[in-house]
């Protein structure tokens, strides 16, 4: 194959190096090139994100003819040296919340839930150690990665107690009292420094290393590089490190994507540029040779599952016609939090039906504003969104559900759907032929906001930064065609050949709904949803229902004021209304 002047660079370089490489610049088929250019006898280890990345690398290394290059994932290596030699029994699916509480014995002080919170916490310390480079639990200040104030306050009063059990609960797997976690197993691998035998080792997808994983890296003594997009870093939550950024090789860029077109390209690096209103520096440089082809996949990108799911609904009650829907993940990981509770717990909790829960820790909850008030003290995002759906659709949640899974085709068949839905986290790596972006991501003002908003002291420019990666992953997924909600579009950049404008409606003229109607460039009518435009609206939400509000509730909705009525009234979701009309029992004494 003919190089480009960057990839001829990489593939004849010598020592140590690290790759920028932009969305679909080709960074596999570079790192390809690089290891035929080595003696067919060196020893070449690739390790890879995840078992997919794994899967597809080695069958193109093997296409390649390099039987000399093993292909790994950081786990897989570490399982074959912790694993085996310790015996150890592996539980896949980690520990739930009211699994550690019953492990560790844990007690709650008398505050409500305590033991379950602390739990919570316990787990995540937990990810926040095995996925650090630090030695000791107590070389960690675990509140350092607590933002929401309330659970800040929790954490704080309950910090020694949480950091022993979060030792406790790590000497339990270490002794194989029972089962061990992946994150676990990683991190005996690091703190044993391994020296692994090999020649060269190249490491994919460098900006969502975890701090474990760069310390194994860079500790061997073989050649080393590392590849990836400093702008693809979205796994702060699962604490990488953005190990491009802490490595000094020298440093090479693979600039020019052959995915996508000059439009989408500039698109890309417009949003980039939202950098500097963080005061994060950034020169980046995208050239997009990729040429526009047929419109074969089609699909909907989200930030969150709440946005996504809303989308969802939004499509299959609308285009009856549609037949063949796919969900990227499987529809079944967006209606369950990490720790397995179910939406359908949530809303049985809503209408309390306690003896159909079936979710330990949502059993434990003696109404939705206990869940919430747990959700707040966790700063559990998943069960957040579950709750905003359950509010939003109640009772109607199972139908829709039902609509969306008659609709749903496997893997296998994944090519005949009319329209694939993900998460950006979940179509990382992939491609597309059309992309439409819910409207559900940050916008440039909602930056500059939050940027003003919040001291300098305070100002979390982490997760600021990977909310812009977030948006610009979206966008370089798409190969030809992109929908873009107008919030979203850069400023001064207008719509093109590749880029088609969802244009919002004044939401004035919908008062009551919460999507908005809108039209892309190319005059297909179409709605968004934005998770922060329903915030908006019902700015009033979130706060707590007081005696003075239940009052007025009460006489207004013995006056015959109708939900919706009362929602605008209030500020609130026509959910959180029918939540607090079944709470004061208005229905059971003046209905």
């Amino acid at each position: 194959m003919e190089l480009t002047k960057e990839q001829y660079n990489i593939v004849h370089s010598t020592g140590n190096i690290k790759i920028n490489a932009v969305a679909g610049s080709g960074k596999t088929t570079t790192i390809i090139e690089y290891a035929k250019a080595r003696p067919s006898t060196s020893k070449i280890l690739y390790i890879a994100f995840n078992k997919s990345v794994k899967l597809e690398a080695a069958k193109k290394f093997s296409a390649a003819g390099l039987s000399n290059v093993k292909v790994e994932t950081a786990h897989s290596l570490a399982y074959k040296h912790i694993v085996f030699k310790n015996n150890y029994r592996v539980r896949p699916q980690g520990y739930k919340t009211y699994e550690i509480a019953e492990l560790l014995g844990l007690e709650g002080n008398g505050e409500k839930h305590a033991k379950f919170i602390v739990a919570n916490h316990i787990n995540k310390f937990i990810s926040y150690f095995c996925n650090s480079d630090k030695t000791k639990v107590q070389e960690l200040n675990y509140l350092e990665i607590v933002s929401d104030p309330k659970a800040k306050a929790f954490v704080s009063t309950f910090y020694n107690y949480i950091e022993k059990q979060t030792r406790m609960l790590l000497g339990k797997m270490d002794k194989g009292e029972i089962g061990i976690i992946h994150d676990f197993y990683l991190k005996k691998f690091q703190l044993s420094n391994p020296q692994l035998n090999y020649d060269y080792i190249l490491f994919d997808e460098g900006q969502d290393a975890s701090g474990a994983m760069l310390d194994i890296f860079l500790k061997q003594k073989a050649t080393k590089v590392i590849v990836g997009d400093t702008h693809q870093q979205i796994y702060g939550w699962r604490f990488a490190i953005n190990s491009l950024e802490k490595t000094t090789f020298k440093t090479f860029h693979l600039s020019t994507s052959f995915r996508f077109g000059g439009d989408i390209a500039n698109l890309a690096m417009k949003v980039l540029e939202w950098k500097k209103r963080i005061g994060i520096k950034t020169q980046v440089q995208i050239t997009g040779k990729g040429t526009a082809g047929e419109i074969n996949s089609k699909t909907v990108i989200a930030r969150t599952n709440l946005g996504l799911l809303l989308k969802a609904i939004e499509y299959v009650t609308e285009k009856k016609k549609v037949k063949n829907i796919y969900f990227e993940g499987n529809i079944n990981s967006y209606t369950y939090a990490s720790e397995g509770a179910s939406l359908y717990d949530v809303l049985n909790l809503y209408n309390n039906r306690r003896g159909q829960i079936k979710d330990k820790l949502i059993k434990e909850m003696k109404s939705m504003e206990e869940l919430e008030e747990y959700i707040v003290k966790t700063e559990d995002v998943q069960l957040g969104m579950m709750v905003e759906i359950v509010k939003e659709y109640g009772n109607k949640i199972p139908g829709i559900i039902k609509a969306i899974k008659e609709k749903h085709i496997d893997d296998d068949n994944k090519e005949n759907a009319e329209m694939i839905f993900s998460t950006v986290h979940r179509c990382k790596g992939m491609e597309y032929d059309a992309v439409q972006i819910v409207n559900d991501f940050i916008t440039e003002e909602k930056l500059e906001k939050s940027a003003s908003d919040i001291n300098e002291e305070s100002l979390d420019l982490g997760k600021l930064n990977e909310e812009i990666n977030l948006l610009y992953v979206a966008i370089t997924r798409a190969k030809s065609r992109i929908y873009i909600p107008e919030p979203l579009l850069p400023e001064g950049l207008p719509a093109s050949g590749q880029i088609h404008l969802i244009r919002t409606a004044k939401e004035e003229e919908k008062p009551n709904l919460p999507t908005t109607k809108q039209r892309t460039g190319v005059n297909d009518t179409e709605k968004a949803y934005s998770v922060d435009e329903i915030r908006i609206k019902h700015e009033g939400a979130y706060r707590p229902w007081t005696p003075e509000l239940d009052d007025e509730l009460t006489i207004m909705y013995c006056e015959g004021f109708n939900v919706k009525d009362l929602a605008k009234h209030f500020g609130r979701t026509k959910g959180a209304i029918r939540s607090r009309i079944k709470k004061l029992e208005l229905d059971e004494l003046y209905g």
